[in-house]
């Protein structure tokens, strides 16, 4: 998701402090949630909190593109990317659900 930070950078200037960084930041714990569940035996609460954060960033992607600080590609180009993670999530998820 390197892509994103420089799409953040161009959010007006009043916005990139707010919704901007509430985007990085979602994004960064969702990475740092994945390596921790990488290592950790019981990972079925990590990933549920990882799902929550990523229906988090979903929404506040989705509120930066309504308010045209992304255009329509690049809204779709992070839909694609994050729906990408979402199935690998969910498969990661069944897998330890059991």
């Amino acid at each position: 998701m390197l892509w994103l930070h420089p799409v953040v950078n161009k959010f007006p200037k009043s916005q990139r402090f707010v919704l901007g960084q509430q985007i990085e930041n979602e994004l960064l714990e969702i990475i740092k949630d994945i390596i921790l569940a990488n290592s950790e035996r019981n990972k079925t609460e990590i990933l549920k909190r990882i799902n929550i954060r990523l229906d988090t960033l979903r929404t506040l992607i989705r509120l930066a593109k309504d308010l045209r600080f992304l255009s329509i590609k690049q809204y779709g180009d992070a839909a694609v990317k994050m729906n990408e993670i979402g199935k690998l999530l969910n498969g990661w998820m069944k897998r330890f659900a059991q």
